[in-house]
């Protein structure tokens, strides 16, 4: 196994030009490096890369088909890019393969030059001094959580990475000054490109390719520090805390709910204090340091619900059956796949993009109506509301607000007549009973259907402000 060094032909060790020259045999892991040339006719595993669907089944396959041939037809130097020492994921799965480790292939690792030596004398740093930590550009975030600099991120070689790495800190809430970075780019090569770049602008100033990497020289918004320490005290509780200990999946269900339901008055009190309402009608007039108290509670609450998503990552990722980090990678994946307009740079109007996203989540889920999935168990406004979202996405026709006006109109003078008319016998009393349920039941949907056209107001939120200030009625009453 030999390098092909950072860039042409000229950064070549001579021991892997001899090499070279002597083989019988040569494979290319990928003729996509500027060195590949020299090695003239030599066969390449870039057909895996085509055929296989994930980066560690290329690897796997390159090397199986290594070990097949060097069992069979004898000697064979295979090259990669850089260095065989840096970031190689091949050589790594070579030394563990069955037939190296029974010593039925000899493999012999020969150094290169990498991309590490171009970087650093670019910079000007010496990483041993500066205490550089190298980071991969597909797990920065993880990578990189805690770490306040100087990064050495290698591996960019998509927009998609670049994205990844931008949108791992949020440089808003940190307090601090987005930083510099630098793009290091065909290092050693006639477009050699080193310069610096805003942090927002990572992922839209340049075309970065697989000889593509960074130097961030501070990162003092850590990225996740917060959340490593509290999966770290999850996993201490769980061990230690007899309580913790005893707790399932199912045991944990009603403080989930409960939980939640606390989220949803800390958000309502939060809300009450942003609409400043004027004190009277009603209202209590909000006291000084309202504001801090309500984001306060938020903060609290949405940790306490924090906790309880992280302990049922926990208790699964106990079983082998997932981990947070899974969950975390799920809902991003498919949160990009479902702003593709946005990712993959495909336009759509804005009114289709609810089509779009409902036809992608029926095929993810193999569903056979958007109605599929919405829990019958959601509060009647909320369901009613989120139906009526899902009819108007497929195209029914719903009311518009005039004539959802007018019908609403209507059912309250039909209501009103049946209520004055009145009943004569039980079972009359039971069927007016059952039709004015029934009319209520159309007044409300329709209600529902009036909020959504009236800018999509969320009639389950509508009510509970309006319950809320009814509380505070009361209060004022006693």
């Amino acid at each position: 196994m030999v390098g092909l060094g950072p860039a042409g032909a000229e950064l070549l060790t001579a021991q892997v030009v001899d090499l070279v020259e002597r083989a019988e045999r040569v494979f290319l892991r990928t003729v996509r490096h500027p060195a590949a040339a020299v090695l003239g006719q030599a066969d390449s595993f870039d057909h895996h890369y085509e055929q296989q669907p994930t980066f560690e089944a290329v690897y796997q396959a390159i090397v199986a088909d290594l070990i097949a041939t060097a069992l069979r037809d004898g000697p064979v130097v295979y090259a990669v890019p850089g260095s065989p020492m840096v970031a190689e994921r091949t050589v790594v799965l070579l030394r563990e393969a069955p037939a190296v480790v029974a010593g039925e292939v000899d493999l012999a690792v020969h150094p290169a030059l990498s991309f590490l030596e171009l970087a650093f004398d670019r910079l000007g740093v010496d990483p041993v001094a500066s205490g550089v930590r190298i980071v991969d550009g597909e797990t920065f975030g993880v990578d990189a959580a805690g770490e306040r600099g100087p990064l050495l991120v290698a591996q960019c070689w998509s927009r998609s990475i670049l994205s990844e790495v931008k949108l791992s800190v949020d440089w808003r809430e940190s307090g601090t000054s987005e930083p510099v970075v630098t793009v290091l780019h065909h290092l050693g090569m006639a477009d050699e490109v080193v310069r610096d770049v805003r942090w927002d602008e990572l992922d839209r100033s340049f075309d970065p390719d697989h000889l593509t990497a960074l130097w961030i020289p501070t990162l003092s918004a850590p990225v996740a520090p917060e959340l490593v320490r509290l999966d770290e005290l999850m996993h201490t509780l769980r061990h230690r805390c007899p309580w913790d200990r005893e707790q399932t999946h199912g045991s944990l269900a009603r403080h989930l709910l409960e939980e939640s339901y606390e989220v949803l008055e800390a958000i309502d009190a939060l809300a009450a204090v942003d609409a400043a309402q004027p004190a009277g009608a009603g209202w209590i007039e909000q006291p000084v340091g309202a504001e801090q108290q309500a984001v306060a509670d938020l903060e609290e609450e949405l940790g306490d619900l924090l906790f309880q998503i992280l302990f049922h990552a926990t208790l699964a990722e106990e079983a082998g059956r997932f981990t947070l980090a899974d969950v975390a990678r799920g809902i991003h994946d498919k949160l990009v796949a479902r702003h593709a307009h946005l990712f993959d740079h495909r336009v759509e109007a804005p009114e289709r993009l609810d089509v779009a996203w409902e036809t992608q989540k029926k095929a993810e889920k193999h569903r056979s109506s958007v109605t599929d999935g919405i829990p019958a168990a959601l509060p009647a406004l909320a369901l009613a509301a989120k139906l009526q979202r899902k009819g108007s996405i497929v195209g029914m026709r719903l009311a518009g607000f005039d004539e959802e006006v007018a019908r609403v109109s209507a059912e309250l003078s039909a209501l009103a007549d049946a209520v004055h008319a009145g009943g004569e016998s039980d079972d009359r009393a039971v069927s007016d009973g059952e039709s004015r349920a029934r009319s209520i039941g159309e007044l409300l949907f329709s209600v529902v259907n009036l909020a959504r056209v009236a800018g999509g107001v969320d009639p389950e939120a509508a009510l509970r402000v309006r319950a809320s200030a009814f509380r505070a009625e009361v209060q004022a009453q006693e």
